[in-house]
């Protein structure tokens, strides 16, 4: 199974910095022994590989170099590869560039690299379904993708709408590898215009097809802005020495941008 990571935006809400967003240090993690920063994505690229992505696929900038040369060609158990988007064109150009290594008969893994998110193992409670969602319940879904359900089933995706009538927000999802080819031909046949994932999957629920939601997220945040990143590092640092791994309370940015969590029990990826 391949892990898709999202990785060719430009950051703008944390820069100027000197190297990619995804590799923003953030806590620590022991490699032999010795303890050293974590890159952010690097918690993505654990919970893809709890999910069962033995490949994991970096969709990055011409400019981002930096990703490939930190994390090489392995992560873990998982081999990595890259391919290039050349314009920040949205998520679903994203993903669905990464069908230059996705095998035909290949499911998919997607989760977005500045994001933090418990139990780390939350993924392997998707279904072998061709479309499925990992949800989070946070105060302020206005600033995601609010998921709406009937009984176990998507109904709709409420892409930052303000005021939305569900609190819970996709944090990462699933597809088949039929899956993933009907909605990379329905984006296609829609002309290329979806930016966000969630109008792409209104339109194939629309057109008869399945999405299925898991309330199997307990806690999420965003590390891509500046008060979630100050909130993190700070909690991360009253949390030194601790052994178990960090969970998080969900919470809400002072700054209007996206929700952010409190950190406790932990600081490692």
């Amino acid at each position: 199974m391949w892990g898709i990571v999202p990785a060719a935006g430009r950051g703008s809400r944390i820069q100027p910095l000197a190297f990619s967003k995804e590799l923003l240090p953030v806590g620590s993690r022991r490699d032999d022994g010795t303890e050293r920063p974590c890159a952010v994505s690097e918690y993505l690229l654990e919970r893809l590989i709890l999910g069962g992505a033995d490949k994991i696929c970096f969709v990055i900038s011409p400019g981002k170099s930096d990703i490939l040369e930190y994390f090489g060609d392995h992560y873990g158990s998982a081999q990595l590869a890259y391919v290039v988007q050349p314009d920040a064109s949205g998520l679903c150009d994203a993903v669905f560039r990464a069908g230059t290594v996705v095998g035909h008969d290949e499911d998919v893994i997607v989760g977005l690299p500045d994001t933090i998110w418990f139990p780390k193992v939350a993924l392997q409670a998707l279904p072998d379904a061709d479309l499925s969602f990992l949800l989070f319940p946070v105060e302020r879904p206005e600033f995601f993708d609010a998921v709406v359900l009937n009984g176990d089933n998507v109904r709709e995706i409420q892409v930052k709408q303000p005021n939305p009538i569900s609190r819970w927000i996709w944090g990462a999802f699933k597809m088949s590898a039929t899956g993933f080819r009907q909605l990379h031909e329905l984006w296609r046949a829609r002309e290329r215009r979806d930016e966000y994932f969630g109008t792409l999957v209104n339109a194939y629920i629309e057109a008869g097809g399945l999405g299925i939601g898991v309330k199997a997220g307990e806690s999420y945040v965003d590390v891509g802005t500046i008060d979630g990143y100050r909130t993190a590092m700070a909690l991360l640092a009253e949390t030194i020495g601790a052994d178990s791994r960090p969970r998080l309370r969900t919470g809400s940015s002072n700054d209007g941008a996206r929700p952010i969590a409190a950190m406790e029990n932990g600081a490692t990826a």
